[in-house]
């Protein structure tokens, strides 16, 4: 197996993990292209050792600086630039480990220039969903999921029929806030949110595990992603992270994909597809692991979980909006403008208030998005 790739995102946590990964395969992988938000030290540090063809810089001021540390490189700025780093030509696969619906023009870019796509980013998905399957269709590309969640399902529905699945069943730690009183949530800061009891991930998607809002966006991302409605997506709270997800087929049989929490794993098996390489893990150990807790969430107590189901069966641009405004209200959490528990109210409010468009175009995502962000912002 060789492979070339282009990464976005690849100073945050998913996008260091990917280059660890690559690492690992050795020869087998070469990075064309990186592209970063505004982190230009660790930027630098990757480009020296990856020796990409192609450098993008979504701030604009942290380009011009890094081109001076770079004389050498080929460094592109601002979103334009990320499209491009996108669909470089020699790309086989564009690799999307950015936070945040930054990633959804060059998501496009990308399927429109026939790049496969492994993708980490699941607000894009989230907003834009049934747009990429018709991009996807037309341009005869495949979209391998990141998230351990949906790489799991994904696994376990190789060489089976779309028709023959009764449910998808995505496994949720259930956050820090698990079997905390309710009452308790009122006065929880924003790096008690931040701190996941079992993954080590970005600032940001650790508060969305907090209240459950990041499984509600998986619950529209495998809608989307496995073309499957919203009745036959499941979740169900597993404390151990150990079982990833699980499919179970009309007959009764249920496939599962377990192992210990790591990214590294289904981002190896993204890049490496069809094929699967070894990795220097030990044997997984049963006796150290022998427990495994399942129960149900429970949608009073996070209301989140419960906004995405509604947002995934309404369709057209709530999940948009969902996705926008809880960016912008976890971004305020993070200054101390809302509470905790503001987050799910405020997010209430907006959603329920949206009249959904039904017919969406690109244009129509990114202007749902704007003003879903300002209506936020404000509130």
């Amino acid at each position: 197996m060789e492979k070339t790739i282009t990464l976005l995102g690849s100073t945050g946590s998913v996008g260091r993990q990917t280059l660890q990964v690559v690492r690992h395969l050795g020869g087998r992988v070469r990075v064309c292209g990186l592209a970063a938000k505004s982190n230009i030290d660790l930027l630098e540090s990757q480009a020296r050792e990856f020796q990409p063809e192609w450098i993008a810089v979504y701030d604009e001021r942290a380009a011009r600086e890094l081109k001076k540390r770079l004389p050498n490189f080929n460094i592109l700025a601002g979103l334009e630039g990320l499209c491009e780093v996108a669909s470089l030509e020699s790309a086989q696969l564009a690799i999307f480990a950015m936070g945040g619906t930054e990633g959804f023009l060059p998501t496009v870019y990308a399927i429109r220039a026939k790049k496969d796509i492994a993708i980490a980013n699941k607000e894009v998905i989230v907003a834009a969903g049934k747009l990429l399957n018709s991009l996807i269709d037309e341009h005869g590309v495949t979209m391998f999921p990141i998230d351990s969640e949906h790489s799991a399902i994904f696994q376990c529905l190789r060489g089976e029929k779309i028709g023959e699945i009764r449910r998808l069943i995505l496994t949720a730690s259930g956050g820090p806030f698990l079997k905390l009183p309710k009452e308790e949530l009122k006065t929880i800061s924003y790096a008690q949110a931040a701190n996941h009891p079992t993954w080590r991930m970005g600032a940001k998607v650790s508060v969305d595990c907090s209240n459950l809002m990041n499984k509600g966006f998986e619950v529209i991302e495998a809608s989307h992603l496995f073309r499957i409605p919203a009745e036959k997506v499941e979740v169900v709270i597993h404390p151990q992270s150990i079982v990833h997800s699980l499919v179970e087929f009309i007959d009764g049989s249920i496939k599962a994909v377990a192992s210990l929490p790591s990214m590294e794993l289904p981002i190896q098996y993204a890049i490496t597809f069809p094929e699967r390489c070894e990795r220097r893990e030990k044997p997984f150990d049963f006796t150290q692991y022998g427990r495994w807790d399942f129960s149900m969430p429970d949608k009073e107590r996070f209301p989140c979980l419960a906004l995405a189901y509604e947002a995934l069966e309404t369709g057209g641009s709530s999940p948009c909006v969902l996705n926008a405004a809880n960016e912008v209200l976890v971004e305020r959490f993070g200054r101390g403008e809302v509470s905790f528990l503001d987050i799910e109210q405020k997010l209430s409010t907006i959603v329920k208030k949206h009249k959904p468009i039904q017919d969406l175009t690109i244009d129509t995502i990114l202007e749902v998005d704007r003003e879903t962000r300002i209506e936020a912002a404000a509130l």
